[in-house]
């Protein structure tokens, strides 16, 4: 019975040491390598770049009062339509403690002269009834009295203007009034009832009362790396996309290439700007962000492969052709690629089986 029992734990052991033999030589022979397998064929092949800006309104007008005041109304509010010469806001008039002494000085002044021009004609017309002065003569003090009305007229007019912002031979016009200059959507007003307002001058730009644009004459902005401006030019077609709306996208039309560039984190870029052609049923609003989709190069019906099975040494290109069991290395030349696949001009026919990424199996 030890005997049967000895003769089966060498056969055990012998089994062991076979199948360890067995296991450490199948591990130590090399696996054979298998790779990826594409196929030669004829595609359309876009070179593309995307622009990211913000779509704006092509005139955006900036509507300031023509005196300095005080906020008293409010007509409209951002998002309402507006007509040209419409009314935005009144104001309560301010008046410049300066202008307004001068102006009272003026009237004053013109009330002087007025009386004695007054005087000088009344006397002027009593001689003239009685023939003893000439007609010529008569004119003249006419003449100036005359024209001290109207001194008086003009110097009563100034000082409510001033005073009140507004006259009473052009009440109808009232500078105390805000109108809108054009006809568009209020984008924004960026005052309140009670805030003080200035006019523009040269020594300021002057308050903003409203922003007003035409919202159906629209425009991308962006910028553009010098290493692509190259291969744009004016009257390109471009593709927007809104973040903000989802799977919606139209064209647009490229219409200015900056001339210069701009320096942005270390690059140069350009300027470039693209007239929309949005559908009339969709909102868009201004300073959306944006992406613009350019074609830089296109060529249609090319043969082409995917870029990364392409091998380079030098100034050479090569792929590896299957050839029955194993893949050869041939030359090839190439045309424009978009990063993903690339044109082969010459060296490989359609059809042809190019050798890809290698296929590494799991452990």
């Amino acid at each position: 019975m030890k005997r049967i029992l000895k003769y089966i734990l060498f056969a055990l052991a012998g089994a062991l040491l076979i199948g360890t033999f067995i296991f450490l030589f199948k591990k130590s022979k090399p696996e054979k390598e298998l790779y990826q397998e594409v196929t030669a064929d004829i595609r359309t092949i876009r070179k593309t770049t995307i622009v990211t800006g913000k779509i704006e309104p092509r005139n955006e007008v900036n509507i300031k009062p023509q005196i300095n005041g005080i906020i008293s109304e409010l007509y409209k509010e951002a998002g309402q339509t507006v007509q040209a010469n419409e009314v935005i806001a009144k104001l309560k008039v301010i008046p410049d403690m300066n202008s307004l002494s001068s102006a009272q000085s003026r009237v004053r002044l013109a009330e002087i002269n007025l009386s004695q021009a007054k005087t000088n004609f009344e006397r002027e017309k009593v001689l003239y009834d009685k023939s003893l002065v000439s007609a010529e003569e008569y004119d003249q003090v006419l003449q100036a009295y005359n024209q001290a009305k109207e001194e008086m007229s003009a110097a009563n007019e100034s000082l409510e203007v001033i005073r009140d912002g507004v006259s009473k031979s052009n009440a109808t016009g009232s500078s105390t009034l805000v109108r809108s200059t054009i006809s568009g959507l209020i984008l924004d007003i960026p005052v309140k009832v009670g805030n003080s307002v200035i006019q523009a001058n040269t020594m300021n730009e002057g308050t903003t009362v409203a922003s007003i644009a035409n919202m159906n004459d629209l425009i991308f902005d962006g910028n553009i790396d010098e290493t692509e401006v190259g291969s744009i030019t004016e009257g390109m077609g471009v593709t927007i996309t809104i973040g903000a709306l989802q799977d919606y996208s139209f064209g647009a039309t490229l219409e200015y290439i900056s001339p210069k560039a701009v320096e942005v984190n270390g690059a140069n870029q350009f300027e470039i700007k693209a007239a929309v052609h949005a559908d009339s049923g969709k909102t868009i609003r201004s300073g959306y962000s944006a992406n613009a989709e350019i074609v830089l190069a296109q060529a249609d019906s090319v043969l082409a492969i995917p870029e990364s099975t392409l091998e380079f040494s030098g100034d050479s290109t090569f792929v590896y052709r299957k050839n029955g069991e194993k893949y050869d290395r041939v030359p090839v030349k190439t045309g424009i690629s978009n990063g993903v696949e690339i044109e082969i001009t010459e060296g490989l026919d359609k059809g042809d089986i190019v050798r890809g990424n290698r296929i590494i199996k799991d452990e």
